[in-house]
């Protein structure tokens, strides 16, 4: 006969079941390897230049503009913009936060208000209301946002799933470029990193995820050959670890107070259950946030900037397609004034100083001082005494737009390989949040500026601004060694290796700003006098197949070093392939 067991039996068994089953969880299951997501190899990033153009001594002055509020009745338009410097031409065209008399905007016959957005997210949103409301009501106000040319991929792929349900006519597309970063957004970190590169790994830095100060993190590491983690909840030593900030100043913030969070540790592929708690080593911001860093903590100085990746971060202003369209004659005029406005930025200091004050008074912080010192950019001692690069924009003419979008002399789309470079790298590292994102020609409109070019040529006037190279490298930006494949024994390229040279071209072309040393190495085999003479004329291989594409004299050194600074053990057939190497050197 069973025995009964009684109801509070029946409690007990049911309470030691749910306890083991909790104990398993504790002890085992939470503390089970679980697969990291991989540290990524981003590889060299590879950009086209992009020329400057100036007309100081050619541009007209022009009056600045009043103060009283502009009453032209023309279309409205409200533009959403960060706090950057490279809105100056904005700044100007417009006259203040609303549109004043007198102004180019007023001149165009629009009523614009300019609107500081820090939240992307939040002008997701913006612009989605924006459509919803004018599909129904075409005497909606428009609206246009701004922000930087590398990150427009994550934010075209959010951007254009949340408009997908109104139809093709209500897609965002880009239209204009008013300007760019050309310092400001940087990579800042400890001194031991430009001393050697390599000091990153296993080191973790503060940025906004998925965006474009991020990007000069990647390209940084890419250039020297240093994997990052994408991961922002787990430690890998053997890459770069990334702190996620809400936005560039909170990215500052985190590195000035000291925070601290705790990691998983990834070991072999797998995120164990073993923690270990990290701060802020770097930080990838813009002004103010270097600012900040350097008044409030220091410590940190310039690793890599955008003055170096010159065309990485462009001012892309968009709205949406069926607005743009409906107004085009209202677009082509913003376009007209904002190119003048370059113009008079760029060629006359009061009209610099005008955009400033004016700079200010959108963004609600500091004064036109401030702004227009860190539009120039400066070098100055942080609060610990170390000198820091702050600063750093460009305001756009229309040449440089043209240029931009690949309608220049040249024919170079330079925006178009640097949407689809940061596009490729964030899908690969972030597959689950856009395995694939919006095609170029879906999201950018050349149109209004192809027809302000025809109707315009004037504004097309301008010259390029030279580089000065330094004639000997003194500073490394990034090293990375190349196995380029020679003829045995000789200084002869074979074919095979033209692909490594072309990439080598396109990552100097994208760091205009800075000298390219071309360092030839060999193994041990044979005489040591030959060797030398063999590394030096393989470097100087290179280097007249780098002149041969357009590469300019002035930009390059070459140096061979002989077998005397093996990076392997030249015991091993490995070793000595690894030591027959060409290393490409960034530096100023």
């Amino acid at each position: 006969m069973a025995t009964k067991i009684k109801p509070a039996g029946k409690i007990a068994i049911i309470l030691l079941v749910l306890g083991g089953i909790y104990a398993g969880k504790v002890f085992w299951w939470d503390k089970r390897p679980t697969e990291a997501k991989k540290s990524q190899n981003i590889g060299v990033v590879a950009l086209p230049d992009e020329p400057n153009a100036s007309l100081t001594g050619q541009a007209t002055k022009l009056p600045l503009p009043g103060a009283e509020p502009a009453a032209n009745g023309g279309t409205k338009i409200v533009w959403k913009v960060m706090a950057w410097n490279s809105q100056f031409p904005l700044m100007y065209a417009n006259g203040g936060a609303n549109t004043t008399k007198g102004s180019l905007m007023d001149a165009a016959k629009v009523q614009v208000e300019v609107v500081r957005q820090d939240d992307c997210f939040k002008t997701i949103t913006d612009m989605v209301k924006f459509a919803q409301e004018y599909k129904e009501n075409p005497n909606t106000p428009g609206v246009f946002a701004s922000f930087m040319g590398d990150g427009m991929p994550a934010f075209f792929a959010g951007l254009c799933k949340e408009l997908e349900p109104l139809g093709p006519e209500y897609q965002p597309v880009a239209f204009y470029a008013m300007g760019k970063s050309y310092g400001e957004d940087q990579l800042m970190g400890p001194e031991s990193w430009k001393a050697d590169p390599k000091n990153a790994i296993g080191r973790t830095v503060s940025c906004v995820m998925k965006d474009g100060d991020m990007n000069i993190l990647l390209k940084w590491a890419g250039d020297n050959g240093l994997k990052v983690n994408p991961d922002e909840t787990s430690y890998d030593k053997d890459a770069i670890n990334l702190i996620a900030a809400n936005d560039f100043l909170q990215a500052a913030e985190k590195y000035i107070t000291g925070y601290k969070e705790k990691r998983k540790i990834v070991k072999d592929g797998l995120k164990t259950s073993e923690e270990i708690e990290v701060g802020v080593d770097a930080v990838a911001t813009w002004t103010p946030g270097d600012v900040n860093i350097s008044q409030k903590k220091g410590g940190l100085v310039t690793i890599a900037s955008t003055k170096q990746y010159s065309t990485q971060m462009p001012n892309i202003t968009i709205s949406i397609k069926k607005f743009l369209n409906d107004h085009r004659t209202d677009v082509e005029n913003i376009i007209v004034a904002l190119s003048q406005a370059g113009d008079q930025v760029r060629s006359f200091k009061e009209a610099k100083s005008f955009a400033a004050d004016v700079s200010a008074k959108v963004y609600n912080e500091q004064t036109g001082a401030y702004w227009m010192k860190y539009y120039d950019g400066v070098v100055e001692k942080d609060i610990q005494g170390k000198e820091v690069s702050l600063g750093g924009s460009m305001a756009f003419n229309l040449s440089d737009c043209s240029d931009m979008f690949g309608l220049g002399k040249d024919g170079i789309d330079r925006y178009k390989a640097v949407y689809t470079t940061f596009g490729d790298i964030l899908a690969k590292m972030y597959p689950e949040y856009m395995a694939t994102y919006p095609a170029y020609q879906q999201v950018v409109d050349k149109s209004f500026v192809a027809t302000v070019r025809s109707n315009h040529p004037e504004l097309l006037e301008g010259k390029t601004i030279q580089v000065n190279y330094a004639p000997e490298m003194k500073q490394t930006v990034s090293s990375k060694s190349y196995s380029i494949e020679f003829e045995s024994g000789s200084a002869v390229i074979k074919a095979e290796s033209y692909s490594v040279l072309d990439e080598i071209m396109k990552s100097a072309i994208v760091a205009e700003g800075l000298k390219l040393g071309i360092y030839g190495h060999t193994d041990n085999t044979g005489n040591a006098d030959a060797n030398q003479k063999l590394s030096e004329d393989r470097a100087n291989a290179v280097k007249n197949y780098l002149l041969g594409k357009g590469l300019a004299a002035n930009r390059v050194e070459t140096k061979g070093f002989g077998q005397s600074q093996p990076i392997a053990d030249n015991k091993t057939a490995d070793g000595k392939a690894r030591n027959r190497r060409v290393q490409i050197v960034l530096g100023q």
